[in-house]
């Protein structure tokens, strides 16, 4: 086994060891279905066509066809190298190109030339930045929203997916101040394995952040990813730190190894459990749920903005049997 990663950088120890446990084979239910519906080939000749760039299709999500089939697409910011590392996470970790202050401009146009009912932004940790990115992420928000503000559809709604900017009260407030419609942060994991997963990150940190979050009256929204070496009690018991802490929208997922330098899936969790935790969840209080082996954070994200605007306008949502259908 080589010790270089591709990159050509000397793999870390927590690479070497990961790396010697073979990638896993996935179970049957792990697979996806083309529904290439007319907004879906519309949006990718577009795509092409202006030379746009998506977390969508660079990662090859298997959630693609649904979610350009709403209109809504996930942008990337702030670059590829990210200043921590996570060892579920795809993106590499190295030093940063210098801050490209005209990225929200050309997102925002990316937005309106594909005219997006919702997008979602999310970035690397810049701890290199004095600011921690702040003013990136929220001005990114601030062009979307100033961009697309007379657009016959409505304007665009912005989910905006942030590190933690190491709970900085400043940093939180310019990011907040931009307005986005979800303010997600996600845990991804449970209390017991959070330092071994996401050393750069701290569990009561990612809470502080939500709490905040939800005080300054943005609708909040987490992720959980199962697979990683937690326990189902553990599970619940995040669900429940979550919701206590201002979450109002989650996540449910299964882990997938983006290589053999990621950590190993340690169980396939199987689509019932996916069904019984959204029931579970729904029970806890959340406003919305999305719980499935391919559901990613971003995966129908405007239905669950809706969920949560109708559970504080207090409508009762039509999203619950929906959902329950994505874990099957």
């Amino acid at each position: 086994m080589s010790a270089v990663a591709p990159d050509g950088r000397k793999m870390l120890r927590l690479e070497v060891r990961n790396s010697q446990t073979p990638i896993e084979r996935k179970p049957e239910w792990i697979k996806t279905r083309a529904k290439m519906g007319p907004e879906y080939t519309q949006m990718q000749k577009l795509v092409k066509s202006e030379g746009l760039h998506t977390v969508c299709q660079e990662a090859g999500c298997p959630n693609i066809y649904e979610c350009w089939e709403d209109r809504e697409a996930t942008f990337l910011i702030g670059g590829d190298q990210c200043t921590r590392r996570c060892d579920f996470c795809q993106i590499d970790t190295g030093k940063p190109a210098a801050l490209d202050r005209d990225e929200p401009r050309r997102v925002g146009e990316s937005v309106v030339t594909m005219d997006l009912n919702y997008a979602t932004i999310t970035g690397v940790a810049r701890d290199d930045l004095e600011d921690g990115g702040a003013w990136l992420y929220a001005e990114t928000v601030r062009q979307i929203h100033g961009m697309t503000a007379e657009r016959e559809a409505g304007r665009t709604k912005v989910e905006l997916l942030i590190p933690d900017f190491n709970a900085e009260p400043d940093q939180l407030a310019e990011v907040f101040s931009s307005r986005p419609e979800v303010l997600a942060h996600n845990v991804e994991t449970v209390p017991r394995i959070f330092k071994r997963i996401r050393p750069g990150f701290r569990y009561e940190r990612s809470l502080k952040v939500i709490t905040e979050a939800r005080k300054d009256g943005l609708v909040t929204k987490s992720n959980l990813i199962l697979g990683m070496g937690e326990t189902r009690e553990e599970i619940s018991e995040a669900l429940r730190q979550l919701h206590d802490a201002g979450c109002e929208l989650i996540t449910i997922t299964q882990y997938l190894r983006p290589s053999v330098r990621h950590h190993p899936v340690e169980r396939w969790v199987k689509p019932h459990e996916f069904v019984e935790l959204k029931e579970e969840a729904e029970q806890i209080g959340y406003s919305g749920v999305m719980s499935g082996p391919l559901v990613r954070s971003s995966y129908r994200a405007g239905r669950l903005f809706g969920m949560a605007m109708d559970r504080r306008n207090g409508v009762v949502s039509e999203g619950a049997d929906f959902t329950a259908r994505q874990a099957v």
